[in-house]
């Protein structure tokens, strides 16, 4: 025994049909189930609350790009020191920048990279949120103003820094390790 929890120390059998459709769906499309979805496949209702969360903040409408989004996971996931997503998602900024430098600097040091002063000032946001949520103010706000997001952005910027403050406290809880493909993709 490792102890690692794993999806089949919570399930109380073989995944739902739903789950295991979905599953299916995912190795098509990214060639692999990630684990973080393997981890939720003991309940089909977190698994879809944890999965629409993903796909709303993630790949729905925003101001914020996808890789912008990525990056904030990234940098929240960096302070955290969450192998889980700083491998998998520093996979995705890779991909999506289609600079591998840029995926490492990002999860050793984003202040290190070439970045806009719009995407620094959103990482920045992203950072004290991590840090100091509770020092957040106008004055942090005003300033992802003046770098040209607007309030439905700052909400934007927010929630995806809070949902990988949350999925990075699961991933330490339960020792989730991410796939080993992760390690490779757009190297």
């Amino acid at each position: 025994m490792t102890g690692k929890i794993s999806a089949l120390d919570l399930a109380s059998g073989e995944p739902s049909e739903p789950t295991r459709a979905y599953f299916a769906k995912c190795e098509e499309k990214l060639g692999l189930v990630p684990n973080v979805l393997k981890a939720y496949a003991f309940d089909d209702k977190k698994l879809r609350a944890f999965t629409d969360m993903y796909n709303d903040l993630m790949l729905g409408d925003s101001g914020l790009s996808k890789l912008e989004r990525e990056m904030i996971a990234v940098v929240v996931s960096s302070i955290n020191h969450c192998y889980y997503c700083l491998t998998a998602h520093g996979a995705a900024v890779r991909q999506l920048s289609g600079d591998p430098a840029l995926g490492e600097m990002m999860v050793m040091n984003f202040r290190a990279a070439d970045l806009s002063p719009r995407q620094t000032a959103m990482l920045e946001f992203a950072v004290k949120l991590t840090e100091q949520p509770a020092k957040i103010v106008e004055a942090d706000r005003a300033a992802l103003r003046k770098a040209g997001f607007g309030d439905r952005d700052i909400w934007d910027i927010a929630s995806t820094a809070a949902f990988f403050n949350m999925s990075n406290r699961v991933a330490a809880a339960i020792d989730m390790r991410p796939n080993d493909e992760y390690h490779a993709m757009a190297r």
